[in-house]
């Protein structure tokens, strides 16, 4: 019998929560709910979730805060889709930064959010073969620098630990698996967020700025990350996998 994901509805409204939960029961999931992160950390030391729907606004510790928080303990590798009611762009890009795989702006469509979700999960279990993590080769080297895929963060030239956003983890990720290959905005929000891009959705160039801060990399010069007009992004830089000791 295959085994039905198990979603966790995080969301302070009972209506939208037993809502979204009976949906996706009858569309062949599991749910369980939490109406506040006290809730939510209680099924998650009960059940094994394989993913949260999770709502931006919510009374004391909000969406922003309780994923932040996910990314930064044990359960840190549960994608996060999250719930928002505003249509602020920022919004988006700080829920993305705080560690959410991707988000559904209210009122949404049962039926979309359903997508979403499958298409989160298809995507956190599709890790490129040549990517996957071991204990012998678990960093990525590229220039000066250094991935480390367990712990999730850049190692500068000497060594120190330099700490990623969720959102620019996936997207440095993206780019060492695509190295000198010109990759469409598009291309970036699918592979990164499954989800293809909006009219006047400018996360991306906003998160490769932000990566491109982290690496120390010119926007002038642009040794790692050259935009390519009218057609997206390069990562220039050989990416190869060594140990622990490489």
């Amino acid at each position: 019998m295959e085994h039905a994901d198990h979603i966790l509805v995080v969301d302070d409204d009972r209506e939208i929560r037993q809502m979204v939960a009976d949906y996706l029961r009858k569309n062949g999931l599991r749910a369980s709910e939490a109406a506040d992160g006290r809730e939510m950390r209680a099924v998650l030391e009960t059940h094994a979730i394989d993913l949260i729907v999770m709502d931006l606004m919510m009374p004391g510790e909000d969406g922003l805060t309780l994923t932040r928080n996910l990314r930064a303990g044990r359960h840190r590798a549960i994608p996060v889709v999250m719930l928002t009611a505003r249509e602020d762009q920022t919004d988006r890009i700080i829920g993305l930064e705080m560690g959410a795989d991707d988000y559904v702006t209210k009122p949404f469509a049962a039926r979309e959010l359903l997508a979403r979700i499958k298409a989160v999960i298809r995507r956190t279990r599709m890790l490129p073969p040549n990517l996957q993590v071991t204990e012998a080769a678990r960093l990525l080297a590229f220039g000066r620098w250094r991935l480390d895929t367990t712990a999730r963060h850049l190692l500068d030239p000497d060594g120190t630990v330099v700490a990623l956003s969720g959102a620019e983890f996936r997207l440095l990720r993206v780019f060492l698996d695509h190295p000198n290959r010109v990759l469409s905005r598009d291309q970036l929000l699918n592979l990164t967020q499954g989800r293809d891009a909006e009219l006047f959705d400018r996360s991306i160039d906003l998160l490769v700025s932000r990566l491109r801060q982290r690496l120390q990399d010119d926007a002038r010069d642009q040794s790692y990350i050259k935009t390519v007009r009218s057609e997206g992004y390069v990562f220039s830089m050989a990416v190869t996998v060594v140990g622990e000791d490489g």
